[in-house]
Order: C-alpha cells, then structure tokens, then sequence
C-alpha cells in the first residue's frame, strides 16, 4: 500500500491515523533516508494518544519512552548502533517483547537481531510531501492496515490531504 502526503501537516495527520489504527501496540519499523520524515510521522502517531509536546529523534539515547496513561510507546533510533547486539544492553529485548507500541527507525541497524515488525514503513521525500510505503508483515499488521484504510479514507473527505496510490 502506498500513501502520499502533501506536507508536514498531512504527514502528521496521517501518522496520527495510523496510531488510531495501531491501538496502541505492535512494532512499527520506519525505513528512509535522512529528512524522510521518520520522526514526523512518529509524532502524528504519538498524537493519536494524546501526546502534544516535541518528538525529537532518539538518535544518542537509541530509546525514547513515553507513557501517556495506561499506554506505553517506545520510540527507537538505531543509526548510530555499531553491532545489533547493542539492543541487548539497553533493555532492548524486553522493550520489543513488551505489550507497547514500539517504533523503530533504521531496523536495518539491528537486523539479525529484531524481532519481525507488524508494519514496514518506507518512506521517501516526493516533491511535494512524502510518499509511504506500507506492508504488513503479521495479521496484526494486515488488520492495522485494513482499519488504516478507512481512517485515511474519512480524513481524505474531511481534509483532502492525504492520497492513496
């Protein structure tokens, strides 16, 4: 599935859509250059639970909680990881074994380590916007997906900012 978004707000808004559609668990891995809008539409997603301060990427920290009431989002940056096996000495078996939403940019950082994602999101900057692409990966991910598709659906009507292709 792929999906466009015309600029930031758009970009936002949607990852706000997608949190809607995650309820609040599963892993999500974003994959995209710098400036993709990996950390954008983290913030969208952490929106959709109520979060409204900054989002800055957790590029030094690797890890990035947030506990927004009874939920729990891990945000995680692997660029700088040297070995996978780093994500051991950080908590990150028990923070991607957990019931909690996890998002993590540059799994490719871990590979041979991470468990398999829910959704695989590749984004990349198309002039103007982004434009996402998505695949489940678990019958979680394929009912995210689905739900996904009528929350972008009604936020096209409502908003026009958001296109499916």
């Amino acid at each position: 599935m792929q999906v466009q978004s015309s600029d930031e707000m758009a970009h936002v808004a949607f990852g706000e859509a997608l949190g809607k559609a995650l309820e609040g668990r599963g892993r999500v891995y974003l994959e995209g250059d710098l400036g993709a809008g990996k950390t954008t539409l983290t913030r969208g997603i952490l929106r959709a639970y109520g979060y409204q301060g900054a989002v800055k990427s957790p590029t030094y920290t690797l890890v990035e909680p947030y506990e927004l009431g009874e939920q729990r989002i891990y945000h995680l940056d692997l660029y700088r990881l040297a070995d996978p096996e780093e994500l051991e000495f950080i908590g990150g078996r028990e923070v991607l074994s957990d019931q909690a939403l996890c998002l993590v940019e540059w799994p490719s950082q871990g590979a041979g380590w991470l468990p398999a994602p829910d959704l695989w999101i590749r984004l990349q900057v198309a002039s103007p916007g982004r434009l996402l692409s998505l695949s489940a990966e678990t019958p979680h991910g394929v009912a995210v997906l689905a739900q996904l598709e009528t929350l972008a659906a009604e936020q096209q009507q409502e908003c026009g900012v958001v296109q499916w292709t």
